[in-house]
């Protein structure tokens, strides 16, 4: 059963890192700046890592690829999914002037509205899960590259 809580409690701890640092940008009034938001790949990006290196010590010798897969993008999908819904709560009901600061490059002949905002967020905190869960799993994949997978192919 615990296999199964790693990626859960690494989702939650990604996602309260991911909070604390928006509040403490907001604090510093920098929330409504994009070019912040960079770090928020650094936060996801160590947290999966973090999370998966966490399973394979876990598993050891029984690591499977796929499950290694998996546990990082659970992890990285319930940070985004958890931030997603906190910055939704945040922008309609906090700060009354937030969405219209940060939506305020967007604005041209469409009508952007705090669900167009809402997705962006989602959709990019689902690329950056896939994408470091992808670069990361390459780390822990065992290597067919071996000098007894080497001997097997030549057939000796």
């Amino acid at each position: 059963m615990k296999n199964q809580s790693i990626p859960i409690r690494f989702g939650l701890l990604i996602a309260a890192a991911l909070i604390i640092y928006f509040l403490l940008l907001s604090l510093l009034d920098l929330h409504t700046k994009p070019i912040f938001s960079l770090f928020n790949g650094v936060i996801t990006g160590a947290g999966i890592y973090l999370c998966i290196k966490s399973y394979y010590e876990y598993k050891g010798a029984k690591f499977k690829y796929q499950k290694g897969f998996m546990a990082g993008l659970v992890a990285g999908f319930l940070a985004t999914f958890i931030f997603t819904l906190f910055f939704g709560i945040y922008a309609t009901n906090f700060d009354d002037t937030f969405l219209s600061e940060i939506l305020k490059g967007w604005q041209n002949d469409n009508n952007t509205s705090v669900a167009m905002l809402l997705f962006v967020v989602a959709t990019m905190g689902f690329a950056t899960s896939l994408v470091f869960t992808l670069s990361f799993m390459q780390l822990f994949k065992t290597s067919w590259n071996t000098k007894k997978t080497n001997e097997k192919i030549a057939g000796r």
